[in-house]
């Protein structure tokens, strides 16, 4: 597994994850304008989940063995675990660890960037075993 981490296709999953990662961010200062800080990150993440689907599925992965709707399916399955982690990550510094620490400068926007980037690497893991998954197991 640790040699998935140094291949092309895991550098493709960053590079189109961080596109994917801009959009999170920068559509969470326009959803900041409507909605509250937790429900804006909520709408940015699924905002870059829509971009990062597209682009994984054009550009990282090979065609998966299985339907479109199930991709989608385990790819939903293995954002909402991803978005938890970007959920408790960005509160937990936006509203402890940064006040703790006098950090003023942008904190929730900091926090959010904190966020996003720690699901990096379980993502990539979800995404080849579950979502884009080469071939089908078979369980005697």
């Amino acid at each position: 597994m640790i040699s998935s981490f140094l291949s092309k296709q895991f550098i493709l999953f960053l590079f189109t994850g961080g596109i994917a990662a801009l959009v999170n961010f920068g559509s969470r200062f326009l959803y900041s304008t409507v909605f509250s800080y937790p429900v804006a990150i909520i709408w940015a993440y699924i905002t870059g989940m829509v971009v990062a689907f597209i682009l994984f599925k054009i550009v990282v992965f090979k065609p998966a063995k299985h339907s479109v709707k199930k991709q989608i399916f385990y790819f939903i399955v293995v954002n909402l675990l991803a978005i938890a982690q970007t959920l408790i990550i960005s509160l937990l510094l936006a509203n402890n660890l940064f006040p703790m620490l006098n950090i003023n400068f942008y904190p929730e926007a900091l926090a959010h960037a904190c966020g996003i980037a720690v699901p990096a690497i379980t993502s990539f893991i979800g995404h080849s075993l579950f979502s884009f998954r080469q071939h089908e197991s078979h369980h005697a």
